[in-house]
């Protein structure tokens, strides 16, 4: 997924306008739809419940074009190194993993060094 750039503040007004006329108009389409549905249009029920969902995503993407995908701030600690005493302990194991990793390329090929 890219990262979305959120809305400049300049054009901000034209998300909220756009809000508030989504959220009227499923609030419109909601109460027309439970009076049909009380005056017995069954499928009107699930219209019932469609709407105010439908709401919730608007004001969820509202969010996310206001704000964008803003990914966590990084940590400013500085990442741990090795202390000094284990860097001569560290060299040795890399030493031994190398020869290691030597010697299992010799037994493929059938030769020992």
């Amino acid at each position: 997924m890219g990262e979305t750039e959120p809305v400049p503040p300049s054009g901000a007004w034209r998300t909220h306008v756009a809000l508030v006329l989504g959220l009227a108009l499923c609030g419109a389409a909601f109460w027309f739809e439970l009076g049909r549905a009380e005056r017995g249009n069954a499928l009107s029920w699930a219209y019932v419940f469609e709407w105010p969902l439908l709401a919730v995503f608007a004001v969820y993407m509202w969010w996310k074009f206001l704000h964008g995908d803003r990914a966590p701030k990084p940590s400013r600690r500085p990442e741990p190194g090795l202390a000094p005493e284990y860097a001569s302990m560290l060299k040795a194991w890399q030493d031994v993993q190398s020869r290691h990793d030597d010697t299992d390329d010799n037994d493929e090929t059938g030769t020992r060094a």
